[in-house]
């Protein structure tokens, strides 16, 4: 019974919980397009308390607007030396958007890049339509705010 348990679990885990990406990929698949997909972009790392504390928002942001063209993306800016231990993170905590981790190199070359008003500091959520920015912030969400902003971007 207990393998059976596990082989349920294991099939419904992502095959990868965590894809590293570098910048050009990142630009790629969230900046760059022109779908009507909303991105909701949340910069953050396993070490960072607040990062932490909103996770649970944008879980739930993504289950909710799921069916509505909104996409959350979650980019981890730990190091890639501790991609493993990101992964286990990511599934102890059974997080369901998807997981990047940015494999960019040093920050100050990368930031202004994707947000040229980014100071560095995390969590940092951008918001991105058809590869134009729609929103930026830095600093933690509350569930209220986040699902309040994404829905006057969906309108």
């Amino acid at each position: 019974m207990l393998l059976f348990i596990l082989h349920l679990l294991f099939l419904l885990l992502p095959a990868e919980p965590v894809q590293e990406v570098t910048l050009e990929q990142f630009q790629t698949r969230v900046i760059q397009h022109d779908n009507d997909t909303l991105y909701v972009v949340n910069f953050w790392a396993t070490w960072c308390k607040p990062c932490v504390a909103e996770l649970p928002y944008f879980e739930a942001a993504g289950e909710k607007y799921k069916s509505q063209n909104v996409k959350v993306l979650l980019v981890s800016l730990d190091f890639i030396r501790d991609k493993q231990k990101l992964e286990k993170f990511v599934v102890e905590r059974t997080i369901k958007n998807e997981v990047m981790l940015l494999n960019a190199g040093n920050p100050n070359l990368w930031i202004d890049k994707i947000e040229p008003e980014w100071g560095g500091a995390i969590p940092a959520t951008i918001l991105y339509r058809k590869g134009e920015k729609l929103f930026f912030r830095e600093g933690e969400f509350q569930q209220t705010e986040l699902d309040s902003l994404i829905q006057t971007k969906l309108n």
